[in-house]
């Protein structure tokens, strides 16, 4: 299973407050800077959830070009447009029975916003090139370090998707927040990689530790 690690309040009070929600359908966005654990969170989500037989699906919107954005969520038939040599399974497709995680969601542009709300409103989409109807049969996690307010009053994210991802939202507060995780997740990396390169029993000096806790830390976990 996925391994968090930490101490603080802010974290025990979240990892509650998902416990609670984990085996429910409702769509859940995960808001927070990069590098805060929002990908592990959403593993730690599809693990114990009621879905978690069926597999995980995960998109980095950031990554897809937006001609290829129909292809790569509701996949293509073979000459659907002219580099569709193959046909494609879709990301809808892939995900069925499973969860299906949309990282960096807030980068999804203005004219493919409509087609993912579609499918989130009525559970139907269709291949391109394809007049055939399928059901979704997926739980939503969506990711975002951006500001939702400020995307909606720049007219650059629509209000109505937003309410769709959003069933429930959650927070991950940034390490520097929460500076009694950084000494358990420096222990944790200390072991993996001293694991990984057959050195045991390494320790931090403690001068290190002191500026470590007192480091802002700006690419968080990462």
């Amino acid at each position: 299973g996925q391994q968090l690690i930490w101490r603080s309040a802010q974290m025990r009070q979240l990892m509650q407050q998902l416990q609670s929600v984990a085996g429910t359908e409702a769509n859940i966005l995960l808001t927070g800077e990069n590098g805060t654990g929002k990908s592990q969170l959403a593993q730690w989500l599809h693990q114990h959830s009621a879905r978690s037989s069926g597999p995980l699906i995960s998109v980095n919107m950031a990554a897809i070009p937006e001609t290829l954005f129909e292809s790569e969520l509701f996949g293509h038939k073979k000459g659907a447009f002219t580099d569709a040599k193959e046909a494609r399974v879709g990301r809808f497709s892939l995900a069925k029975s499973g969860t299906l995680f949309l990282d960096e969601i807030a980068n999804l542009p203005l004219a493919q916003q409509a087609k993912l709300l579609r499918v989130l409103e009525s559970g139907q989409f269709e291949a391109l090139g394809s007049s055939q109807t399928e059901q979704s049969d997926v739980r939503l996690i969506a990711a975002t370090n951006a500001d939702f307010n400020l995307l909606i009053q720049n007219g650059q994210f629509r209000q109505d998707l937003y309410y769709r991802l959003n069933t429930l939202e959650f927070r991950v507060p940034a390490l520097r927040e929460r500076p009694e995780d950084i000494m358990p997740l420096c222990e944790f990396f200390l072991q993996k990689h001293g694991e990984r390169y057959q050195k045991t029993g390494l320790k931090l000096q403690p001068a290190l530790e002191t500026s470590l806790c007192g480091y802002a830390c700006p690419g968080n976990i990462r």
